[in-house]
């Protein structure tokens, strides 16, 4: 599968980038691959080791006579986004990713492709095998769950790894280099809500929105793409004047992922169906209104349902959910005023479900200021308390504290201008890379981010462009040798 990888060049890196499409690994699920790359390693003659979480290190000694260089840590982590299009069948714990190039960049047949950040696994794999560069003592660090919960690097052993310059693979933009991120905060909201009969003037419906983008819940915050929770909640509550009653509730499957599509279903009275009918249509061309240029593709659609369930919340409870929802901050909250253009808070409607008066919502709140991702989640806890509903947070992560005079980035900028002709953009993310936590573990550490251009990732429409992928190596190889020469 996916053999016209390695006619792509550079064709080390994509030999490895293949070995990943082919082989499954979503959050919590990267067991398999974690065995694939130390059967490699021991094949190379790479000494490997793993720490309590299962985190997985890779070592290779210098070029002789650069013993005395930094040592150069290689980091990414192993899991990848899993979202494919709703009619497209996809178990990504089994099957492989299928690719294809299409104008200069390289795409996934309808699900995530997995660049992020399997295209910085792929380049630490492909230095550790390139026997004709020159460089310090190399590790490659690869790390578990990042895209669920940040898991391997919270969990990340102290005192194990040795190098003092970490390059982190995970950024996504051509011509940029990342020095400080985004932390953030899950808020998981609970609640059982009374249900009760429906009557026999009612009918059950389905309010269903699609086609947005979709999108990661940082990079694009600030895109002005739909989300679907909170649009579909728009709906619910121009259907409350026509008596509309929750049933149930899906939307979203990931918190970091801005969520593409929604579902409800209601009981409505038999008599108010047409009419409500009619409003979701006008809603509809409004919303189409609002996102034209942006997110085009969106849909809201009334339709009739064959099974017809017992029971709908209560119309208390129901109002009430429906209410607190469309009150939830989503989007931006605030830019920063040191940074600009930079989203400094954004919040990410991510997940919401209600299944027999059970509701469960996440939402990924990120800052810049860990003071505003807890004020934020407070906001959520107050908010949901007025309900009767339980907030509590989760994988809370730090930020990664900008350091514009490191000597590391100062040599990176330097290669940039030589190889490139321009300098870099120098730039913080809205977004969770893992070096604010692997920062407040290894202090020592002096690190930068950079990749290849990615678009579109957390989505099915997730692309890297081929030509950045060139670049990315070229400036990687180029950074490790330098590296490794200006010690002696």
């Amino acid at each position: 599968m996916n053999d016209h990888l390695e006619t792509l060049s550079p064709p080390s890196l994509w030999r490895h980038f293949r070995t990943l499409c082919n082989t499954p690994r979503p959050s919590g699920r990267e067991a398999e691959l974690v065995d694939v790359l130390e059967r490699w390693a021991d094949a190379r003659g790479l000494a490997h080791d793993r720490d309590r979480f299962g985190n997985l290190r890779l070592r290779k000694a210098a070029t002789p006579g650069h013993e005395r260089a930094p040592g150069v840590i290689l980091q990414g982590h192993l899991d990848m986004v899993a979202q494919a299009n709703a009619d497209h069948p996809h178990d990504f714990t089994r099957d492989p990713i299928v690719t294809y190039v299409a104008d200069g960049w390289l795409h996934a047949d309808q699900t995530t492709l997995g660049a992020d950040n399997g295209l910085g696994v792929a380049a630490a794999l492909a230095i550790l095998e390139d026997d004709t560069l020159v460089h310090g003592p190399l590790e490659a660090l690869f790390t578990l769950e990042e895209e669920t919960s940040m898991g391997g690097a919270q969990q990340l052993a102290e005192g194990w790894l040795e190098g003092s310059l970490l390059l982190n693979l995970d950024s996504e933009d051509r011509g940029e280099v990342y020095i400080g991120c985004a932390g953030g905060a899950d808020v998981v909201v609970e609640a059982q809500w009374p249900t009760v009969a429906l009557t026999d003037s009612e009918q059950p419906m389905r309010l269903a929105l699609r086609g947005l983008s979709g999108g990661h819940s940082g990079i694009d915050i600030h895109k002005g793409l739909g989300n679907a929770n909170r649009l579909l909640v728009r709906g619910l509550r121009a259907l409350e004047p026509f008596g509309a009653r929750l049933i149930d509730y899906h939307g979203g499957t990931l918190r970091n992922a801005l969520p593409r599509e929604a579902f409800a279903g209601l009981a409505l009275p038999s008599q108010n169906i047409e009419a409500a009918r009619a409003r979701i249509i006008a809603l509809e061309a409004t919303m189409r209104d609002e996102l034209a240029g942006v997110d085009e593709g969106v849909t809201l659609k009334l339709e009739h349902v064959k099974e017809r369930p017992a029971e709908a919340l209560s119309d208390q409870a129901s109002h009430a959910l429906i209410a607190a929802l469309h009150a939830a901050p989503c989007g931006v909250e605030r830019m920063s005023a040191e940074l600009p253009d930079v989203v400094e808070t954004s919040n990410n409607l991510g997940v919401v479900s209600l299944e027999k008066g059970r509701f469960y919502l996440c939402a990924l709140v990120r800052s810049l200021r860990d003071s505003a991702t807890q004020d934020m989640a407070d906001r959520f806890a107050a908010l949901f308390a007025l309900i009767g509903a339980k907030t509590r947070i989760e994988h809370a992560y730090p930020g990664w504290t900008p350091n514009p005079t490191s000597p590391l980035l100062a040599r990176f900028c330097d290669l940039h201008r030589q190889r490139l002709g321009v300098e870099p953009g120098v730039k913080v993310i809205h977004a969770g890379l893992e070096c604010g936590i692997l920062g407040g573990k290894y202090p020592q550490l002096d690190m930068i981010s950079f990749g290849p251009l990615i678009r579109g990732a957390h989505s099915p429409d997730e692309r890297v462009e081929l030509a950045s992928v060139e670049e990315f190596w070229m400036l990687l190889r180029g950074l490790i040798e330098e590296l490794a020469e200006g010690a002696e």
